[in-house]
C-alpha cells in the first residue's frame, strides 16, 4: 500500500533545533575551555571568546538567508563569490577592530611589538579567510540540502495527489461497469421471473451500497470486501443455466486484515461474462483465501470469449484497470496473472497485506 509522505513542518522544526543547538554548543564552549592559564570569566573575556563564533554566525546566515537564493540559486555566481569575498573581509576586519577596541584579559602581557612581516600578515589573513570560506561553504550545503528535502517533499506531495486522482478516476469508471453487468442479468430475470427479479433488485441495493459508500474508504476490513463478493456471486448465480457450474471457495484467518476494495470484482465479472456459455458446459470456480499476510484470489472458468458485438458492456477496460489499481495500491507488493491454458481462463492474484 501507498504510504503517507514526511510533511514539511515537522522537518522545519527539526532544522531550527539543530540550528539551535548547534550554535548552543559554540557558545557556550568558553565557559568551559579557558586556555592555557586559567582566567576569570567576566563579560569582556566572554565578549572577547565569542567574537570570532558571532563572525561565523553573521557569514552563515548571510549566505543561507539572502545570497544563495539571490544569486547562487539565481544562476549568478560571479556575484555569489564577489559577496561572500567583501562578506568575508568585512567580518574579519571588524573582528579585528573589536580585539583593538576591548580590553585584553587581565593576567595578559602586553609584549614588545614586533612588526610583522608581510608574509606573515598575508598568511595571517589567508588562514582566517580559509576558515570563513568553510563556512561559507556549510551554509550553501546546508541549505541546498534544505532545498532538496522541501522540492522532494512537494514532489512526493503533488506524486500522492495525483495517484488519488487517478484512483478516484478508475473507481469512477469501475461503478458504472459494474452496475451495468448487474442491471443485465436483473432484465434478463425480468421476462421469466418477476419474483426473482425483485429479490435480485434487492440484493442489488445492497451491492451499490457498498460500491457507492464503503467502498470510497481507502481500505476495507477484509470481512466486508469477501461479504460483498459472495453476494455479487449468489446475484449472477441465479440466472444461470443448469449445466454452468459455479464453486466458490472463500474464507479468511484475520477477518479486519485491511484490503483496498473493489479489486477482486473485476475477475469476477470477467470470469461470468467469459466463462459462461448458453448451449455448452460451463464452470466457474472462485477460490479466496488468506495465507499467513497474503491475500490469494484465484479463478479458473471454463472460457468463451466474447466479442464486441456480443459485449456491449466494456468489460475490455476491467482488466487494464485493475492491473493500474495495483500498480498505485500495492506497488511490488502484488502478483497479478492472467491469461488462457488450453480450454480455461485463469486469474492469479496475490496480495502481501
Amino acid at each position: 500500500m501507498t504510504t503517507p509522505t514526511t510533511t514539511l513542518p515537522p522537518l522545519k522544526g527539526m532544522g531550527s533545533i539543530i540550528h539551535i543547538v548547534a550554535w548552543g554548543i559554540l557558545f557556550g564552549l568558553p565557559f568551559f575551555f579557558t586556555g592555557k592559564e586559567p582566567q576569570e570569566m567576566n563579560v569582556y573575556n566572554y565578549i572577547r571568546s565569542v567574537t570570532v563564533p558571532i563572525s561565523f554566525m553573521f557569514v552563515f546566515y548571510v549566505n543561507f538567508f539572502l545570497l544563495v537564493d539571490r544569486y547562487l540559486f539565481s544562476k549568478y555566481t560571479w556575484k555569489f563569490f564577489l559577496s561572500n569575498v567583501i562578506l568575508i573581509a568585512a567580518a574579519i576586519l571588524c573582528v579585528h577592530l573589536l580585539m583593538d577596541i576591548l580590553p585584553p584579559p587581565a593576567n595578559w602581557h602586553n609584549p614588545p611589538h614586533h612588526r610583522r612581516e608581510i608574509q606573515e600578515s598575508i598568511g595571517f589573513f589567508l588562514v582566517n579567510a580559509t576558515i570563513y570560506m568553510l563556512v561559507a561553504g556549510l551554509s550553501v550545503a546546508i541549505k541546498m540540502t534544505w532545498v532538496w528535502f522541501q522540492t522532494e517533499t512537494t514532489r512526493r506531495e503533488l506524486e500522492k495527489s495525483r495517484a488519488e486522482a487517478e484512483l478516484q478516476n478508475l473507481k469512477s469508471q469501475l461503478n458504472p461497469h459494474f452496475l451495468f453487468n448487474t442491471l443485465n442479468n436483473i432484465y434478463s430475470l425480468i421476462s421469466f421471473s418477476p419474483e426473482r427479479a425483485q429479490e435480485a433488485v434487492h440484493d442489488l441495493s445492497r451491492l451499490l451500497r457498498y460500491v457507492l459508500y464503503e467502498s470510497s474508504q481507502p481500505v476495507v476490513p477484509l470481512e466486508r470486501e469477501l461479504s460483498f463478493i459472495q453476494n455479487y456471486v449468489e446475484l449472477m448465480r441465479i440466472r444461470l443455466p443448469e449445466h454452468v457450474k459455479v464453486s466458490t471457495h472463500i474464507s479468511a484467518n484475520n477477518q479486519e486484515t485491511p484490503i483496498a476494495p473493489l479489486l477482486f470484482i473485476s475477475l469476477i465479472e470477467n470470469a461470468f461474462k467469459h466463462g459462461v456459455s448458453h448451449s455448452e458446459p460451463s464452470f466457474i470456480d472462485l477460490t479466496i483465501r488468506q495465507e499467513g499476510e497474503r491475500i490469494v484470489c484465484e479463478i479458473h472458468n471454463s472460457y468463451f470469449p466474447k466479442n464486441s458485438n456480443q459485449d456491449k458492456s466494456g468489460s475490455g477496460i476491467g482488466l487494464q484497470n485493475l492491473s493500474r489499481r495495483l500498480e498505485l495500491l500495492y506497488p511490488a507488493h502484488h502478483i497479478f496473472t492472467y491469461g488462457q491454458k488450453g480450454d480455461e481462463y485463469i486469474c492469479l492474484l496475490e496480495l502481501q497485506s
